[in-house]
């Protein structure tokens, strides 16, 4: 949520920052604005409620704000309604410190009632402003410099953020900060470039810095120094982002979540091939890129999979996956609820939290709590140097490329492939696999993005089906076992981007309570991919056709009496069920971005949604 960028250099700032806040749109926003130094001057601050276009038009495209020095944000409203005056960046009173600010500062009510005894006035409702002025109280009553100033703050402040400011007194120079919300650093050509996240630089450099927790820096012309919060310098290695720029380009799509629907089959094969070796002809899961052998696997007692949004969805495929191929118990949770539940914990319980960003808030909570308790966690990320992969135990780094779209689907299906290799890993160290058996389902994985590529050649259909549908009211998603699994994220794909309200069941559980709000014409989308539980679902399929659904089905080739019941029937290739997620949510990815089309909604940034949630 929200967005920051900065830049310290020689050409023009503001054009800088108006493309980075453009690479950062996906992450959700209601107003931008930025503040853009030339010399010793003040700085020029221009904020606008709305979509970043407004501001771009404002500062004609940046040409209008001179400087080389600059910070820039889009903001996602938390304290205080979107508006002009609530948009980031504020100023203390004189124009002393300027700052932007990504988070929420829990205390910032106690700290303003603190700030107006002392004489400090308040012109928005924003949490940021507070944090601003705090600083600027600091920085003059014990005379200190930024670093010393900041470091007081964040002592004082309660609560998430990720911080960027100027001072009046040190032209040239930003100053940032991080506790839990995300941050990069890059340096190149003498430039130093500053964001919330990757794609907003990676333009300019993929050599990027990882600011770590509780720390802070300086951004000088070219250079940058870090420091820790008592304000010793820090060193930090340069890390390598393998995504080029024109990856988090739409490349002739009309919108990035169709591009990274027909990227899946590459960044599935990447990732599958990441953690397989062949010896003697044999395919084998190799896992030691990621830190985890044999023997930890063997030792495991049982799983708990915290994550959230589709994330979760991954966890309870791999729920059904794990239990079956390797007979270890898993219990997922919603990330966002791990905490409060206390949760038990055996000493040799393993913990994944799995996380698209490796930022998102109640996860990085969920792996804290579970490091706390002394449990070992493995995290799977697809963002290099994100704080869930600095933090865990062990790492499965998705290849998933950057994801500019709000929606989830390319690192979606590569969080399905670590979890099937995990579990096949898992079951080869218990003995539930072996080496015979783990080549076969290797050598069907390998297959995998060609199936998929089959089911997109088909899309034209589906196209067809969804303008049929997208003036519905309610959709339903039914289906059993691993089946029930892949309705949960093809129901989300339709309502975070169509707003049509859809919900997942499990088949069985019509009939206790569900059934009564089926209508005629009410669109029932049915996930039958398990032969065992085929024919169960068909009976509810024919439940609620018989109360006047219209049905769609989607099933593996093969299973064409699914005709006979179903109004439109979709067929997906056939594989190992275990991997039938895979295949069977590619169609309903197409089918929710369809109808988002029809509506004529703006796919990739639904409102009140944000690509990366960084805050609780």
């Amino acid at each position: 949520m929200c967005g920051i960028v900065g830049f310290v250099g020689k050409k023009q700032a503001a054009p800088v920052l108006l493309d980075g806040l453009s690479k950062l749109e996906y992450r959700g926003y209601d107003s931008a604005g930025l503040a853009v130094r030339n010399g010793e001057e003040d700085p020029v601050v221009v904020k606008a409620k709305g979509r970043l276009q407004i501001l771009s038009e404002k500062t004609n495209a940046g040409k209008a704000v001179k400087g080389g020095c600059g910070i820039g944000h889009t903001r996602w409203a938390t304290h205080g309604e979107p508006s002009e005056t609530n948009a980031h960046p504020h100023c203390s009173d004189d124009m002393n410190v300027v700052g932007v600010h990504n988070g929420i500062i829990e205390n910032y009510q106690e700290l303003k009632d603190k700030l107006s005894r002392h004489d400090y006035t308040f012109y928005s409702q924003t949490d940021t402003e507070v944090a601003v002025k705090l600083i600027d109280y600091y920085y003059k009553k014990y005379q200190v410099g930024p670093i010393d100033a900041i470091a007081k703050t964040m002592v004082r402040v309660r609560g998430s953020y990720a911080i960027a400011v100027m001072f009046k007194d040190y032209p040239g120079q930003i100053y940032v900060a991080r506790k839990d919300s995300p941050m990069v650093i890059g340096v190149k050509d003498g430039q130093t470039y500053m964001a919330s996240d990757v794609p907003a630089i990676l333009k300019y450099t993929n050599e990027i810095y990882y600011i770590g927790n509780l720390e802070m820096a300086r951004l000088d012309q070219g250079e940058v120094t870090f420091f820790n919060l008592d304000g010793d310098e820090v060193k930090k290695d340069l890390v390598t982002i393998d995504w080029d720029a024109e990856a988090a380009e739409k490349g002739g799509y009309e919108h990035f979540m169709m591009k990274e629907i027909h990227e899946q089959p590459k960044v599935v094969e990447d990732t599958i091939n990441s953690v397989i070796k062949e010896e003697n002809g044999k395919l084998s899961v190799d896992l030691s890129g990621i830190g985890i052998g044999s023997d930890d696997l063997k030792n495991v007692s049982d799983i708990v999979i915290a994550a959230c949004g589709s994330a979760y969805h991954t966890g309870v495929v791999d729920q059904y996956v794990i239990e079956d191929m390797a007979r270890v118990p898993v219990r997922v949770e919603l990330a966002s609820e791990f905490r409060y539940r206390k949760p038990l914990l055996n000493p040799n319980t393993l913990v994944i939290v799995v996380s698209q960003s490796g930022e998102t808030a109640d996860t990085l909570a969920a792996l804290r709590e579970a490091r706390a308790m002394g449990n070992k966690v493995l995290g799977i990320v697809n963002v290099v140097g994100s704080s869930i992969s600095r933090e865990a135990d062990y790492v499965f780094q998705t290849l998933a490329g950057p994801e500019i779209s709000v929606a989830t689907t390319k690192a979606y299906s590569c969080q399905l492939i670590a979890g099937y290799m995990l579990a096949i890993a898992l079951g080869k160290a218990k003995g539930t696999i072996d080496a015979e058996k783990e080549h076969e389902l290797l050598t069907e994985m390998r297959t995998i993005p060609g199936k998929m590529e089959k089911i997109l050649e088909e899309k034209d259909r589906l196209q067809w089906f969804a303008s049929k549908f997208a003036n519905t009211k309610d959709v339903f998603y039914i289906g059993r076992g691993i089946d029930y699994s892949i309705c949960l994220e093809g129901s989300l794909k339709l309502k975070e981007i169509s707003y049509i309200h859809s919900e997942a069941y499990a088949a069985g559980e019509l009939k206790h309570g569900t059934i009564s709000l089926i209508e005629d014409g009410t669109l029932v989308i049915g996930v039958l991919t398990q032969s065992e539980l085929f024919e169960k679902t068909i009976s509810n399929m024919v439940e609620v056709k018989s109360r006047g659904a219209y049905l769609c089905g989607v099933t593996s080739y093969g299973n064409y009496s699914l005709e006979d019941t179903a109004d439109f029937s979709i067929f997906v290739p056939k594989t190992d069920e275990h991997f039938a997620a895979s295949l069977a949510v590619l169609p309903l990815q197409l089918i929710g971005y369809y109808i988002s089309v029809a509506k004529g909604l703006d796919v990739d940034k639904p409102r009140n949604l944000a690509k990366s949630v960084t805050v609780e």
